[in-house]
């Protein structure tokens, strides 16, 4: 293997290549030689490097950076949910361009900026590479904002793992709706939860 080979990271991008002095043709033949793995337009993976976790997720946030994996996508990966997504969930900030990325397939959702960070938390999706998502509780509270979109019977039965989980904060829970403009709805969802 050549010493610039050596030198890229498990996961990286063409620009990221090229600022190595990479060409594009040698990229490609990499590729087609099977020392590298295409996980999406322009983002590739040493076929070396250990196995991802998530390989869908650590694509996407290659391609779009400032972007946090959402709603069923981070249900999933609390496992808080069996429920496999059919494309990857991104949240962007509103006023920030919506990437448009085909593979893996990928949704994005608009968050406003102001909350944008609330319940932002870390997942390792291959060793020692992380990609952000939001955490449990926010995931919980996000389902219960979109469930006439994603589905309510989906958003309750997330908020009901979530309360069975170590894990669970109602009152932190109650603390995001309340940020987030969905206090209501959570609140009366937790009702029927401890009624049960």
């Amino acid at each position: 293997m050549k010493e610039v080979e050596k030198a890229l990271p498990n996961t990286f991008t063409t620009r990221t290549a090229a600022g190595l002095g990479v060409h594009s043709r040698d990229l490609y033949a990499w590729r087609d030689d099977g020392r590298i793995v295409e996980l999406s337009r322009g983002v590739f993976r040493r076929a070396d490097a250990p196995a991802a976790t998530y390989p869908d997720l650590l694509a996407v946030a290659h391609r779009s950076p400032g972007a946090v994996t959402c709603c069923i996508s981070a249900a999933a990966v609390h496992d808080l949910t069996d429920e496999l997504p059919v494309a990857v969930q991104i949240a962007v900030p509103r006023r920030s361009r919506t990437p448009r990325i085909e593979y893996p397939p990928t949704t994005a959702f608009r968050f406003d900026e102001d909350t944008f960070k609330l319940g932002l938390s870390q997942i390792e999706a291959a060793p020692g590479e992380s990609v952000r998502v939001y955490s449990p509780t926010r995931t919980v509270v996000d389902l219960m904002r979109l469930r006439g979109r994603l589905g309510e019977p989906l958003a309750y039965s997330v908020l009901q793992r979530y309360l069975r989980s170590r894990a669970a904060k109602p009152g932190l829970l109650l603390d995001f709706a309340g940020k987030l403009d969905v206090y209501g709805p959570v609140r009366r969802a937790l009702d029927v939860a401890s009624a049960e």
